[in-house]
Formats: structure tokens, sequence, C-alpha cells
């Protein structure tokens, strides 16, 4: 008869045994890649490896699939392509423009880097474009000027769904209907660790948040889990406290910058947070810490900025850097113990709205614009009258004498017809934290590199957990780009990888 003591020992031996079995087994069963983050970037990335004949697991934080990509209604960037009215060759001179100081101030080769990244961007666009319209059908037909961009090269579709959630929502069907044996997608489910080998990247430990239990899935990795921009109290104390009391459109949520630094991440640039120059102020609540975007398209497509006087004060198509420095020098500023913000109308005409009517219609269903009597706006905006009538003169005669203003949009109220009785519609914007130009270096094969500056095998990123790409500055419609162009080259290089791997 066994001794207890042996009986504990064999016991022990048994255990080990089973869980050297069960983690061979999962290694063995477990033949995906796994996207963490279901934004564009990530669905992208998923669909990439699925059209490379693998399957693919994507691990999602939040409750629903989509990020921050579904709520994006500027567009998409992509030149030259079938739908632009003007030849375009200048979309890399204007996104290394864009790029401002830390490009410049970067030595030679750091410099070759991020142009690589630049032109990896700029050299994709198109078939970015054309994988989304010819691959899924999506209707990206209408093209807008941007500011910072020397042409129109913006797409999005010519029907009332804004652009990103067209094209999430599209890519999201696509992978539920054609795909279902191939791809799953776990919600509420927290990333918590990297799991790693001599060679790499393995795997990945997560928390359930609705089981509220931890998990491990074994594969090679794409990271797609967006930027900090909300991460107010946290990141961007950290990195640029002069900013922690901007408000933000994104929400504070946990951040796994760490996690990438775990496994030797090289950290750059996040110092780069881009304060978009207009973000809807709630007359309800008017020091929300979270603002709903104005997008930029609302000025591309013709509406103009006044400050609290009712005066124009900038060229409404410069770069988002630049409009955010003329709205804090020009405009009267707002401060409590916890917000910053400054006093910006967004005014636009009936013809500035009539290609944008659904978001139009929205941005009204949540009392963050109105419609009413320029008599009525004189209670809040005392000049307007004046300086619709100047600037609707300068559209006339095609020639903006104030501030160079070149793209006009679509604004078609004369001067003549400025009276009392005009309506216009209009809201309160305030410069937002956006966008994080900072994140972990990748290479233009879209692999994170180490401190060393080499790749990190088995782990791909993309999307604004990157970093190398915008460097100062991103210019709009270049965010969604981003999603697609190294999606897809992350989502095409772990594919390859898992058909060659041990794991």
């Amino acid at each position: 008869m066994l001794s207890r003591k042996r009986l504990v020992f064999y016991l022990f031996i048994l255990i080990v045994l089973y869980q050297l079995v069960s983690n061979m087994l999962t290694h063995t069963a477990s033949k995906q890649v796994i996207v963490v983050g279901s934004g564009l970037a990530g669905l992208s990335a998923a669909h990439s490896v699925l059209q490379n004949g693998q399957k693919v697991i994507m691990l999602e934080m939040m409750p629903k699939y989509g990020g921050n990509s579904a709520k994006a209604s500027s567009g998409i960037n992509g030149a030259p392509t079938r739908y632009q009215p003007v030849k375009d060759d200048l979309f890399y001179s204007d996104t290394l423009r864009s790029s401002g100081v830390i490009y410049q101030n970067s030595d030679s080769q750091l410099k070759k880097e991020r142009e690589t990244l630049m032109k990896t961007l700029v050299d994709n666009s198109q078939s970015a474009v054309y994988w989304l319209t010819d691959h899924f059908g999506i209707d990206l037909a209408a093209v807008t000027q941007l500011g910072g961009h020397s042409v129109p090269r913006t797409h999005r579709g010519t029907g009332k769904i804004p652009p990103g959630f067209a094209i999430v929502s599209e890519l999201w069907k696509q992978l539920e209907e054609k795909y279902a044996n191939l791809a799953t997608l776990r919600t509420s489910c927290r990333v918590t660790k990297l799991i790693t080998d001599s060679q790499g990247v393995v795997g990945v430990e997560f928390e359930d948040l609705d089981k509220k239990h931890s998990e491990k899935l074994f594969g090679p990795v794409i990271f797609a889990v967006g930027g900090f921009a909300g991460d107010t109290t946290g990141l961007v104390t950290k990195y640029r406290p002069d900013l922690a009391k901007f408000p933000s459109t994104n929400s504070e949520r946990p951040q796994s910058i760490g996690i990438l630094e775990a496994i030797g991440g090289k950290l750059m640039d996040m110092e780069s947070i881009q304060v978009h120059p207009t973000g809807f102020v709630d007359p309800e609540d008017l020091f929300s810490r979270n603002k709903f975007l104005a997008a930029e398209m609302l000025r591309g497509e013709g509406g103009i900025l006044l400050n609290s006087l009712g005066d124009r004060f900038a060229n409404e198509m410069q770069r988002r850097d630049q409009l955010t420095e003329a709205v804090m020098k020009s405009c009267d500023e707002e401060l409590n113990d916890e917000i910053r913000q400054w006093k910006v109308w967004l005014v636009l005409d009936e013809g500035s709205t009539k290609n944008i009517g659904s978001n139009i219609g929205f941005y009204q269903f949540k009392k963050l614009v109105a419609k009413k009597k320029i008599s009525e706006w004189k209670q809040e905006i005392p000049n307007i009258k004046e300086s619709v009538k100047r600037y609707a003169q300068m559209v006339q005669d095609e020639k903006d004498t104030d501030y160079g203003r070149i793209s006009l949009g679509k604004w078609t109220l004369k001067p003549e017809e400025v009276t009392d009785d005009t309506e216009l519609i209009a809201g309160r914007v305030t410069p937002v934290l956006h966008f994080t130009m900072g994140g972990v270096k990748i290479n233009p094969e879209a692999q994170f590199l180490n401190i060393d500056d080499q790749p990190i095998n088995g782990i791909w990123g993309a999307g604004e957990i990157t970093s190398g790409v915008h460097s100062s500055n991103r210019l709009g419609g270049s965010s969604l780009l981003e999603c697609v162009v190294f999606g897809r080259i992350a989502g095409d290089h772990a594919a390859k990888y898992l058909a060659q791997s041990h794991i």
C-alpha cells in the first residue's frame, strides 16, 4: 500500500505532466493569429490573415467592436485614385511637411526611417482605397480637401453613413458572413501580458472581464489597440503635463504601452499628442472632459470659425497644429479646476451642409449644433452677420483676402442674401486631444522594434499604438489610411510567419 508521502508525490507528478501535455495540446491546436483590438487596423489585419488562408482570433477590451475607427467622419486619404477630381502627386510632400519639428530634429538615420514609413503609407494609399471599394464594395466616391492638404484626396461615401462606421461595419459583416469558421471575436477581453520564449512572442495572457478569469492563447500577435489621448490622468500627464487639462475625444481606459515595454518595445515620440482644433462643446455640459469631434470635413465642406466676438481669425484649412495655435492666440479661454478650453464658433451655410446632411442631423439631434436666424445668433455671436457677409463676398470673388484660404468648400450663400432672417447652422467648439503620434516604433513590415532597433519576433503593430509614421502631426484622413495600410501589412506577415512557425 502506498504511503501518504509517496501518494502526494505521484499526484504532484501527474499534475505536472497534465499541465505539460495540456500546454502542448494548446500550442498544437492554436494554429491562429491573435489580433488585439477590433478597430479598422485590427479588422484590416484580420482580413489579411484570412486572405492568406490562416485562422484569426480577435480580442477586444470594450463590449463591442469598432474602436475609435467607427467614429471617424472625415474619410480616408488616397492618391491617385479614380475618384479624384484633380491629379495628385503631392501626397508625400504634404505628409512630409506635416511631420514637423520632430522629423526635422531627427538625425539622418532616423529621418530616413521616418521617410520610409511615410512613403509606405502614401505609396499604398491607392491600393488601400481600392481594397475597400473593390474587395468589400464600400462607397468612397466622394472626395474632400482637408486642412494641410494641397488638393482634395480624402474619400468618403456619397450616402448618409459616416465613412468610419461604413468601413468598419462592412469589414465586420463580411468577417461574420464569409469567415465564420475561421474568425472569432471575443469582446470584454483585456490582454494583460505577452507570452514569450527564446524565439520571441508566442501568445498572450488575457482577462475575460465578464467571466472574471484569465486565459492564455498561443500564436503570433498583432497589436492594434489604439492610442492614449484619453488617458489624461496617466500617460498624457506623464509625457505632456501641459495638455493634461485639455478635453479629449477619447474615453479613459487601461493602456497597453507597458505590455509592449515589458518585452523590450522601443517607445518613440510619446510627447507627440495631436490637439484637434475643433471638438464640440455640449451646451448642456460645458466642461465635460469627453468631447465629440467636430470633424475636419465640416470645415472642408465650407465651414468657418469665429471667435466670441463673431470675428473670423484664421485660415480654417491650415494644418491641425497651426489652426489650434491660432485658436489659442485669438479666442477667449475658459478654465475651471478640471478643464481648459476656448470659446470658438463653427458656422456653416446651407451649401456647406448639402453633402453632409446625415452628420449635421446627428449633431443637431445631440444638440451640438443648432439652426437659427442670424438675428438669434447675434445674441451669442455679436459680429456674425458682418463676418458671414464678408466671407460670402470672398467666396463669390474666389479669393480669401483675409487669411488666404484656397479651398472654400461648397459655401453657396451670397453676400446680398445675408440678412437678419438668414438661417445658419452653428455650434461651439474647442481644441481637444484627439490622436497620439507616439507609441512603439515599427518598421515598414509593421514589426515592433526593440530598444536596439531590432524586430521583435512574433509580434506586429498597426494604427495608433505604433510610432514613426506621423512624427509631430497627422494629416486628417491619414488615420484610417494608416489602419488599412499597416493592418494589411501586419496581417500578411503574421499569417506567413504562422505558416512557417513552431507555435
